[in-house]
């Protein structure tokens, strides 16, 4: 016996308008997810471990050799520029800038020759992160501007935020080492990131700290 099947049922309005629908919503999640992919690999986070809170140092000395006398500061004593710090021989050696003082000669009585630091100091407004980068970690996309969030360690997990201040042009590594070897040396390279030192006044020079780079190219 033959017997007939029903037709396929046609597609009503409404069918036709769901179908539609889902369509258009599994396109725009994978648009989204594509965007998303994006950002993720434009934004990749680029962690230097081995970084510190530090500003350059500043060398005070006298102009004229001599003994040195007297030492009028210690370390831990903020100054005002031009403030007196040590006496070699007939000569007063000024602070250069007002600051911290992070150290000072303990050889009171002893000749000094000219330009032999007596006392050193900072600027606390210069106060960086300052992190060593491997060359091979993510150097090449580390620039000037790049957003920045660090740790510091006596903080613990406390961000705080800061921007890539300067990468520097040459290597830790200040000589070049040939090997006749395949393997090569990994070069490391110094990133310093700005922060507002009004804002973290209680960031010391010397603090162990960790820095992440957003690159923003």
């Amino acid at each position: 016996m033959i017997t007939m099947t029903d037709p396929m049922p046609a597609r009503t309005p409404d069918t036709r308008k769901k179908a539609i629908l889902y369509g258009s919503a599994g396109v725009f999640i994978l648009i989204l997810a594509g965007i998303a992919s994006y950002l993720i690999s434009s934004n990749r986070e680029i962690a230097i471990t081995s970084s510190t809170i530090s500003a350059p140092l500043i060398t005070l000395s006298p102009t004229i050799g001599g003994r040195l006398n007297a030492v009028y500061v210690n370390p831990g004593d903020y100054v005002n520029a031009d403030a007196p710090v040590a006496l070699v021989g007939t000569e007063v050696v000024n602070a250069k800038v007002a600051g911290l003082i992070v150290d000072t000669s303990d050889t009171v009585g002893a000749e000094v020759a000219p330009g032999t630091p007596v006392v050193t100091e900072i600027d606390p407004s210069q106060l960086r992160v300052v992190g060593k980068i491997d060359e091979n970690k993510g150097l090449a996309q580390v620039a000037v501007g790049d957003p920045v969030l660090f740790t510091v360690d006596a903080y613990g997990s406390r961000l705080f935020k800061g921007v890539v201040d300067e990468v520097a042009p040459t290597s830790n590594q200040s000589g070049i080492v040939f090997d006749i070897s395949n393997q090569r040396q990994v070069q490391q390279f110094d990133v310093k990131a700005r922060f507002d030192t009004s804002a973290y006044p209680f960031l010391k020079n010397g603090m162990s700290a960790r820095m992440y780079v957003y690159p923003s190219h």
